[in-house]
């Protein structure tokens, strides 16, 4: 019995030592970080963005000055007639994009039609089946008895809804819109073509668009409850502030003061896309791309697709006694027909 304390002693002593002179020397756990970024390197990762807004708010552009190449589907149609559509149509293009050695493949769905009818009862009908169609592909693999490896992910990671610069109000149409979407999908709202607004009107318009958005609870991405700890929740709170993103969207380069910058020329000046003064662009693209990409992709994994696979889950259970993934397929199947038109 006597020992006992002795042994505590010679614990507390070791561990001293080895806080101290590193007793058992490094162990190399860091190198797992290595790994992993060796791994993403070589299998790459999707990203997949929405936008959604009516014609002629420079969408398309936006996109392309985003990731600095032709993503837009209107850049890589040739012949590209802009029409209005009588529905809503969802189409997507995909690309690669390297750089420095890490590849991207990019997917760009847009909504060619949305708002732009004179009646646009249940115009979001389509929007909210297609994401929900990929939630359904998504758990079907996941449900497989021969699921692959890595599932192809093409559920929406993010959208990007264009707000007309009217200087005034939400619509309807807008609050209906990220009233619905918001609870699927993380919603970046921005200021289209907000070159057309002055600084003032800017900051009203915000204004007014924040107090539409909490009277009318829509949750917009960062999403308050999903901060992770303090440090989280400072980061957010900037972006919050700044939200919607007052954007201009330009592919031109122009030249200021022997220095090529990306901008629109007026008679008065050039506006330069990616100066903060001057636009919210970079504010865009560092929470899109920069800070808070992977974010993005896993609050779309860990809330949006798990709230859908716990109903979808639920529903089979409730109409089936017990659960096979050949049961998920069949009762999929149907709802994927009704997708597949979109």
């Amino acid at each position: 019995g006597g020992d006992t304390p002795r042994m505590g002693h010679f614990n507390s002593s070791l561990e001293d030592h080895t806080r101290d002179h590193g007793f058992f020397g490094y162990v190399g756990i860091e190198a797992v970080l290595d790994q992993m970024r060796h791994k993403a390197m070589k299998t790459g990762f999707e990203f997949n963005v929405m936008v959604v807004g009516q014609s002629g708010l420079g969408k398309s552009t936006l996109m392309n000055t985003l990731f600095k190449s032709k993503v837009s589907r209107k850049s890589c149609t040739p012949d590209y007639e802009e029409k209005i559509h009588k529905t809503v149509h969802l189409q997507s293009v995909s690309h690669v994009i390297e750089e420095k050695g890490v590849k991207m493949k990019l997917t760009i769905i847009d909504t060619p039609g949305f708002g732009d009818q004179i009646n646009n009862e249940n115009c979001w009908d389509p929007i909210e089946k297609y994401i929900n169609v990929q939630y359904e592909e998504y758990l079907k693999e996941e449900l497989s008895i021969n699921r692959k490896r890595r599932i192809p992910d093409t559920r929406v990671h993010c959208c990007v809804y264009f707000l007309p610069p009217s200087g005034h109000w939400l619509r309807p149409i807008d609050v209906e819109f990220m009233k619905r979407l918001g609870k699927i999908v993380n919603i970046v709202p921005v200021i289209a073509k907000a070159d057309t607004l002055t600084i003032e009107e800017r900051l009203e318009f915000r204004d007014r668009i924040k107090r539409d958005l909490e009277a009318y609870e829509i949750s917009v991405y960062p999403q308050k409850e999903y901060d992770q700890d303090v440090e989280d929740q400072i980061l957010n709170d900037k972006i919050r502030e700044k939200i919607p993103f007052a954007v201009v969207g330009t592919d031109k380069e122009h030249q200021v003061n022997g220095n090529k910058i990306l901008g629109r020329k007026t008679k008065w000046g050039i506006i330069e896309v990616e100066n903060v003064a001057h636009c919210e662009f970079s504010d865009l693209r560092d929470l899109l791309i920069r800070s808070h990409l992977q974010d993005l992709k896993d609050i779309t994994h860990n809330i949006h697709y798990e709230t859908y696979r716990v109903r979808r889950l639920n529903e089979i259970k409730m109409n089936g006694i017990g659960l096979s993934p050949l049961m998920l397929v069949n009762s999929g199947s149907e709802k994927d027909d009704a997708g597949n038109h979109v």
